[in-house]
């Protein structure tokens, strides 16, 4: 039995939206100074939607292509600024993905861009932990496309994924729905500490350095 932890990325397992506000809006000053400030409030607000849902709330005044082609200027602007900055995270997490690592198989599926979960993964120097990792911007499919898909490419039998919204939550079900006959147990953890709520009776952790023992009751 192949046992594999599935993360999210913002609000589980760091908080990029301030660099993400300043580096998005350095780049529209640049392009295009009467559209404003994005602020770290209004990156906080999307957090977890996919990039398509994300240009048509910013730049939805925009003509099709042209929308589309901003938010990839914006997009490959981020990740060259988290790649050198980094961003906040959450209190534990090396010391916890270290412990997970020696018992479990860890992947990440996010809705974001391409390249954003590499940023994060050369800045920290954290691609010693996760053996495979996902996203909408490399094939526009949702996220429980995704995580079903790195569950079957990777062989894993027995999964969780931890999340901290209620679309990584519904995410999880489908993919748990695609994986019924498959012979694949797949379970949710919700992050509390992250950017959202979860509107089902669900495992929570509180803090990073509890996910271990929860992983432990579910997987072992």
């Amino acid at each position: 039995m192949k046992k594999g932890i599935i993360f999210d990325m913002d609000g589980t397992l760091w908080d990029s939206a301030q660099g993400v506000a300043k580096s998005w809006t350095e780049k529209l000053q640049e392009l295009y100074p009467d559209m404003g400030e994005i602020t770290e409030k209004d990156i906080k607000s999307v957090m977890g939607l996919s990039m398509d849902k994300i240009a048509d709330i910013f730049f939805g005044m925009l003509p099709e292509k042209e929308k589309n082609e901003l938010l990839d200027t914006c997009g490959d602007y981020e990740n060259d600024y988290l790649r050198e900055h980094g961003g906040i995270l959450y209190p534990d997490l090396e010391q916890v993905l270290a412990e997970l690592k020696k018992d479990y198989h860890l992947y990440i599926v996010s809705n974001c861009q391409s390249g954003y979960i590499e940023a994060f993964l050369d800045h920290y120097d954290f691609w010693k932990y996760f053996e495979d990792i996902e996203c909408y911007g490399n094939n526009e499919l949702p996220k429980g496309d995704n995580i079903a898909g790195i569950i079957r490419r990777n062989d894993v039998t027995n999964a969780v994924y931890v999340g901290d919204i209620q679309g990584d939550y519904d995410a999880t079900m489908s993919a748990k729905e695609q994986l019924k006959d498959e012979g694949v147990k797949l379970d949710f953890i919700l992050a509390d500490y992250g950017f959202g709520d979860v509107d089902a009776k669900v495992r929570e952790i509180a803090n990073l350095k509890e996910l271990p023992q929860v992983v432990s009751d579910i997987l072992d």
